[in-house]
């Protein structure tokens, strides 16, 4: 019998559903700057240029402050808020993926009252002894840094040829971020739903994307989002925590 999602995943009681994420997604999409031309103006955000966008003001701001710079936890969770739309459009196949970073994220974003930095997180962890302990902030913010490398590795091998399937992307990019961390239930789940997601003219349309306007937004997220991951890596690392969990 395949595996239950729901099962695997359960959510927390306190946890938005997947579509009120979404309904969050909308609400909150980056505004457009005063300065920006009037055809930027009214050119309405896609759901890629919107997460492109918001990566891309993270990024910035990792760039000129270095990675000594104490990143707030709101504005992060904004960020990963509208990731969560992207894994919505792979369809049933990527429902595992989306149920549990959908839940991690809000975990994080109702911790930011009290915990004002991704660093605090870590800090709190650390003292009580419980960064690995399953549903600790620190465990959250490593499973959400996990989809968000899925996210940049699926869309690394959707642009490397013209002709790579979706299937073949998503799979490569699984195998590669995700699946050395997930018991063989949930790897038994993935490999059986990769059948079910869409196929590449489908998702651009779902995107409301052209192959054009695609690559150049997913490549915007490629390169903003490295920097991100990178750092949250480092606030493991940095206290000689192995990332091999």
């Amino acid at each position: 019998m395949a595996p239950n999602f729901r099962t695997l995943f359960p959510r927390r009681e306190r946890q938005r559903t997947a579509e009120e994420t979404r309904e969050r997604v909308s609400r909150s999409r980056v505004s457009m700057d005063e300065e920006a031309s009037f055809e930027d103006v009214n050119t309405e955000l896609t759901q890629l240029s919107a997460v492109a966008n918001a990566f891309e003001e993270l990024s910035a701001v990792m760039k000129s402050k270095g990675f000594n710079y104490d990143l707030r936890l709101e504005p992060f969770c904004d960020a990963c808020s509208l990731v969560s739309v992207l894994f919505g459009s792979l369809g049933i196949a990527f429902k595992f993926a989306e149920l549990e970073y959908v839940s991690k994220v809000n975990d994080l974003a109702e911790a930011s009252g009290i915990h004002a930095t991704l660093n605090n997180i870590l800090d709190f962890d650390v003292r009580n002894d419980s960064v690995k302990t399953q549903g600790s902030l620190s465990r959250n913010l490593r499973r959400v840094r996990l989809g968000l490398d899925l996210i940049r590795a699926l869309f690394q091998n959707f642009l490397s040829l013209d002709d790579c399937s979706l299937k073949e992307a998503a799979s490569a990019a699984y195998a590669k971020t995700c699946a050395p961390y997930h018991t063989w239930a949930i790897r038994t789940a993935v490999s059986a739903g990769m059948c079910a997601l869409p196929t590449r003219e489908q998702l651009l349309l779902r995107l409301n994307e052209t192959e054009e306007s695609a690559e150049k937004q997913m490549r915007r997220y490629i390169n903003a989002s490295l920097p991100i991951i990178e750092y949250i890596d480092k606030l493991y690392t940095s206290r000689n925590i192995s990332l091999d969990w």
